[in-house]
């Protein structure tokens, strides 16, 4: 399994527009792209951190060739509402002690 963690500084203002977006964005990877989902937390500064998991990284790399043209207007309010984007690490689990339930 590969993981990947986000890192999102958001516009002010425009905090709901991103969780809206990022929302169902991450349930259309899901559905069209092989994702597995993904968590989103906030930090003290008030940074959206994503933690999103992929069966690997060429599934990852893949994604988003594989959504529908609908979800380009999701693509474009994600990046509307965000000052910047980054992806701050990609990982490969090696024990998952998480739990699902």
């Amino acid at each position: 399994m590969h993981a990947i963690v986000y890192k999102f500084n958001i516009v002010d203002g425009l905090a709901n527009e991103f969780e809206v977006a990022w929302e169902k964005l991450t349930k259309a990877f899901m559905t069209y792209s092989g994702g597995l989902g993904s968590r989103l937390h906030k930090d003290q500064e008030g940074n959206y951190i994503a933690y999103a998991q992929w069966p690997d990284m060429e599934t990852w790399e893949k994604a988003r060739n594989k959504l529908p043209e609908n979800t380009d207007e999701l693509i474009q309010a994600m990046k509307k509402s965000c000052e910047s984007t980054d992806v701050l690490f990609h990982l490969d689990v090696t024990k998952d002690l998480l739990k699902t339930d």
